[in-house]
């Protein structure tokens, strides 16, 4: 039977804040299939992570297919707006919810894991914020409109141009992206839908890069809409959900476990020709170019 074998990888996957979302289920595919998990969690947010997990509060969602427990080698603050520490402004270093860190910047996390493991063979970005996402384009300022690009865009390039020279040929990078990047999407504002196209943009630059440079497959999966708790500060993600569900070839919710297995997939030796690539896992509504519950029809059932 042909199957996933991670056994003896390292997967660092930036962007885990909870278990509610597609990289807590990457992370879990992962895991099922072998690899060891090193997560980097937004750092404002890391001490509420590090709480809820040994409180317990992930432990139902930790269970594995084989009865075992999700484990992680280690958890490192990351805030990937910055890339050195002359880049982090004073208000943020004194800013309270980053007491006591010392190596949040990307370039610090990539050496502390180079420091504690030696090298990786999986990253995974699964980072996205705009702070003016409920804002149409037209009224996003200058400023949201760059947080976006950097926090959910440039994050990727800085990721893979830090961690790249830490990590074995032959492995792979992967991002999450989503439709806006090539279809209008109202009420997708703030500047994500522009953050999304230069991701998949820059996907296909950095496979080109990464792989000559060292031997790397980059890729990205543009999933549909899933009721994350990141998901709920668009504000509109539960019509997102009914009229994908409405409209797609494959009439059912999208499950988050669902985009893990395809990342499991991507991050494996079983694709290993396959970089600069944009996998669609939204239940085929990619491929819709009309809306079937629209008024302005009648379709045939």
């Amino acid at each position: 039977m042909l199957g996933i074998d991670l056994k003896g990888k390292k997967a660092f996957i930036a962007g885990i804040g909870d278990d509610n979302g597609f990289g807590w289920a990457i992370a879990k595919a992962l895991a099922e299939a072998g690899a060891e998990i090193l997560i980097g969690t937004w750092a404002p947010i890391l001490k509420i992570f590090q709480t809820s997990w040994a409180n317990g509060k992930f432990d139902a969602s930790r269970k594995l297919s084989n009865g075992k427990m999700l484990e992680i080698l280690k958890v490192y603050p990351i805030d990937a707006a910055f890339d050195t520490r002359d880049q982090v402004p004073p208000e943020v270093i004194e800013n309270k919810r980053y007491a006591g860190l010392s190596h949040f910047t990307v370039s610090e996390v990539a050496a502390e894991v180079a420091k504690d493991f030696g090298h990786i063979d999986i990253l995974v970005h699964s980072l996205a914020n705009a702070p003016e996402v409920t804002k149409n384009l037209l009224d996003t300022s200058r400023q949201g409109y760059l947080a976006a690009m950097s926090a959910s865009s440039y994050s990727l390039i800085s990721l893979i141009s830090h961690f790249g020279p830490i990590m074995h040929k032959g492995g792979s990078c992967l991002s999450l992206t989503y439709i806006a990047s090539e279809r209008a999407i109202p009420g997708y504002g703030g500047g994500m839908s522009s953050a999304k196209a230069a991701l998949e943009s820059d996907t296909r630059t950095l496979a080109w890069e990464a792989g000559r440079k060292w031997g790397l497959r980059v890729n990205t999966i543009s999933a549909g809409p899933l009721k994350s708790r990141a998901a709920k500060a668009i504000g509109m993600i539960d019509d997102m959900i009914a009229y994908s569900k409405a409209n797609a070839p494959l009439v059912k919710d999208l499950e988050a476990e669902e985009v893990g297995s395809a990342a499991a997939f991507l991050l494996s030796p079983l694709a290993s020709a396959i970089t600069g690539e944009v996998l669609y896992v939204d239940n085929g509504m990619h491929a819709m170019g009309m809306a079937v519950d629209s008024q302005a029809i009648c379709i045939p059932k």
